[in-house]
């Protein structure tokens, strides 16, 4: 009895007092902590990654072995473990792109090494640009620059933002119940040249992303730090315009404060001049405390307004009535700003273990004037109609994240609670004529949502194995006052959704990791729609959705994702911002196959390629008549780019096929390929730039719709194709000055 007393005492001793492990931090040079460093021993399998803080623990790590840590753009370190008690703090320094670099063995399968890669090779130059960095993700821009960019991914026209959850810091993008559609995502606030990271996976498949994450999400991390000061001056053609400035105000060993600006003008190449403004700024400190834990504190703020042409009809560009860059109503536009702010602070408990809280501030305005029909319902004054809110947005979250070595190889605990809370004073949809006089009101009264949510996933490693299973509950509540009922009426409502998650790796050699992906996802709908009685209860139509594909490296330099994907769509009712009616929309189904790849094929020279299919069904609908609106086919995305020296260059093309533009096909959505090219050369603490867009001048349209409208003149109505013509060949030049 005294032995068994005696090796429990002991067993209890050896678990709770810390072992000695090898544990450290990893930073770049300029940047700040690298999350998903890679740190191996020399002739073993042995590897770990830093987690979101750029902090590592390495049991196996013995004494006497050699590390290697790398990073894609920074040298590689070697470095000797000489004591396993004192925690390691290394800098790598900037280096040579070298895609040998890159590994397989991370068991998110490649979620964000493609956009790490771009982001290295390609740094983000526009707005635009950001979006585009998601493999297979098409944008398309149709009122003005000022307004959200139409997104398409997997077979979805995703409107604004509807299937695709998109944050920057924690802070979420998408606004649901919106004056103009649901998940409207302006990203516009965001400024380029402040992004250090781009995490992005496509499907449900994520614990910790709830509504809109069907077709996938984006989550963007600015940078921590300026790697310098930074001025830059950029001119071009149709009256474009940029002015940048970033500069670093505190800069210790400890903390760090930026602060960016940035304005920019373009009138467009329209024969209505677009007169699109917009101005952004962008504060961040950071700073680490006595104790270790972190904090940081951002404050953003943007506004811009603008003028638009619209989608035209083709048979008014036909008949010759207008240009390809003409307008039937150039009074359309509007004006937007959002005001952002945002606390995280980060807690260490223990070397494995660590929490964060997250607390967040959004002020949005926005007002937007469109005219789709014409004059189609109002002959005489014609159809022109503004969207408008006032929106306060609050956020707070809070995870805790561990890393327990005692199971399997290894095994991460997550568990996190959220809680969002959107207010909208005015939400209205009006009948106006030439933006000031108000005909009638549509639309009109407050909306109230609020989200909370919970969520828990491991990530266990079981040899070459490593299983993901996740739960994520949430609980919406809805409520809706009506202001143009004649007696007060609060509509209410709430519904909740259980999605679970589970996900597989197989490190089938140090080259090849296979994985299959299921999870339950949903897009939460429109609070005036799940408060209207009659229409009955559809507030979280369910996503289902399965993935299997592999991330291999059949050379050094050569890395290659693909899989074969499938998403249902639950039943589900659409509240038509522009309309102010509700659509309903059946079953759906979605599969595809989705190819990127990333070659280096030489130093200084590398391609890149991202290519997808997808064949998008509505399974309520009958054969003939179940096809998708917009719902992208094939696209093809890649390039060419070249480092050498002070020299940068870069040769990109993309292309989207032809889509049905209507149920039955019988009116189609043109295809187009668009090419586009950037020069770049440095010269001291200089940097000038050249960009030359839709370098052949092809004649394509970057938004198209199956409208049915009426022209002035006209006595009947017509359906066909309006679109929005994309950009002509254009040209800029900048120049960059870094201090």
């Amino acid at each position: 009895m005294k032995k068994i007393l005696l090796t429990f005492l002991l067993f209890v001793i050896s678990y709770y007092l810390p072992a000695q492990q090898l544990s450290g931090v990893i930073s770049g040079e300029g940047v700040g902590t690298l999350p998903g460093a890679y740190l191996s021993v020399v002739g073993t399998q042995k590897h770990v990654h830093t987690d979101s803080r750029g902090h590592f623990t390495f049991p196996e790590a013995t004494l006497g072995d050699t590390l290697v840590i790398t990073y894609l753009g920074f040298a590689e370190v070697r470095a000797v473990v000489s004591d396993l008690n004192e925690k390691m703090s290394l800098t790598l320094v900037t280096g040579a792109v070298d895609l040998g670099q890159v590994t397989v063995r991370d068991s998110e399968a490649g979620t964000s090494v493609i956009s790490n890669i771009d982001l290295v090779i390609n740094p983000v130059q526009s707005s635009q640009e950001l979006l585009r960095r998601v493999p297979g993700l098409f944008i398309g821009q149709h009122a003005g620059g000022g307004k959200a960019e139409q997104i398409f991914l997997r077979g979805f026209d995703i409107d604004h933002g509807t299937d695709i959850a998109i944050s920057v810091d924690g802070l979420p993008v998408n606004m649901v119940s919106h004056a103009h559609g649901q998940g409207y995502a302006d990203l516009h606030f965001l400024i380029p040249e402040s992004v250090q990271r781009i995490d992005f996976a496509k499907g449900p498949y994520a614990a910790d992303r709830g509504n809109f994450a069907t077709a996938g999400y984006v989550a963007f991390q600015t940078k921590n730090r300026l790697a310098e000061n930074i001025v830059t001056v950029e001119g071009g053609q149709f009256g474009y315009g940029r002015f940048l400035t970033g500069l670093n105000l505190l800069e210790t060993a400890k903390s760090n404060a930026y602060f960016m600006t940035e304005y920019t003008r373009n009138d467009g190449p329209f024969d209505s001049p677009q007169n699109f403004r917009r101005l952004n700024a962008l504060g961040k400190f950071t700073s680490e405390l006595a104790s270790g834990d972190r904090i940081s504190l951002t404050a953003s703020h943007f506004t811009s307004d603008w003028d638009a042409s619209g989608q035209i009809p083709l048979r008014a560009v036909a008949s010759g009535r207008i240009s390809r860059f003409g307008a039937i109503d150039d009074t359309e536009g509007g004006t937007t700003s959002r005001s952002n702010l945002l606390l995280k602070y980060t807690k260490d408990i223990d070397r494995a273990t660590f929490l964060t809280a997250t607390a967040g501030y959004s002020r949005y305005e926005f007002e937007l004037f469109s005219n789709f029909t014409f004059f189609l319902e109002d002959p005489d004054f014609g159809d022109q109609i503004r969207q408008r809110e006032v929106r306060d947005l609050f956020v707070t979250s809070l995870e805790l994240q561990h890393r327990n070595f005692s199971i399997g190889d290894a095994a991460d605990f997550r568990v996190g609670v959220n809680l969002r809370s959107d207010r909208t004073k005015d939400s209205h949809l009006a009948n106006t004529v030439n933006r000031r006089e108000v005909q009638n009101y549509l639309q009109r009264g407050d909306v109230t949502e609020d989200n909370f949510s919970a969520y828990a996933d491991a990530r266990i490693e079981l040899g070459a194995f490593t299983f993901n299973p996740g739960l994520r509950y949430d609980l919406f509540t809805f409520d809706y006052v009506d202001a143009l009922s004649q007696t007060f009426v609060r509509a209410t409502d709430a519904a909740a959704r259980f999605s679970p998650k589970f996900n597989v790796y197989y490190d089938a050699g140090p080259r090849t990791q296979i994985f299959v992906k299921t999870g339950v996802g949903f897009h939460s709908n429109d609070t005036r729609v799940v408060t209207d009685r009659v229409l009955g209860r559809s507030a979280l139509p369910k996503a289902l959705g399965a993935d299997a594909g592999a991330v291999f490296k059949p050379f050094e330099r050569l890395y290659v994702e693909t899989a074969l994907w499938y998403l249902h769509l639950d039943q589900e009712f659409v509240y038509v911002g522009d309309a102010g009616v509700v659509e309903p929309s059946g079953r759906t189904r979605r599969y595809g196959f989705d190819l990127s790849a990333r070659y280096q094929l030489t130093d200084w020279l590398y391609g890149d390629v991202d290519a997808t299919h997808t064949i998008a069904r509505s399974t309520d609908s009958p054969e003939g008549g179940n096809r998708i609106p917009l719902a992208p086919t094939t696209t093809l995305a890649g390039g060419l780019s070249a480092a050498h020296n002070d020299w940068r260059g870069c040769l990109r093309g993309r292309y989207l096929a032809n889509r049905p533009a209507n149920e039955d096909n019988s009116i189609i959505a043109k295809g187009y390929v668009v090419i586009d090219a950037t020069l770049t050369k440095s010269w001291r603490n200089f940097s000038f730039s050249l960009t030359a867009e839709n370098v052949l001048d092809t004649e394509w349209n970057e938004a198209q719709f199956a409208t049915e409208s009426r022209l002035a003149g006209e006595t009947t109505s017509v359906e066909e194709i309006h679109f929005t013509p994309g950009l002509p060949f254009w040209v800029k030049g900048g120049v960059t000055y870094t201090f």
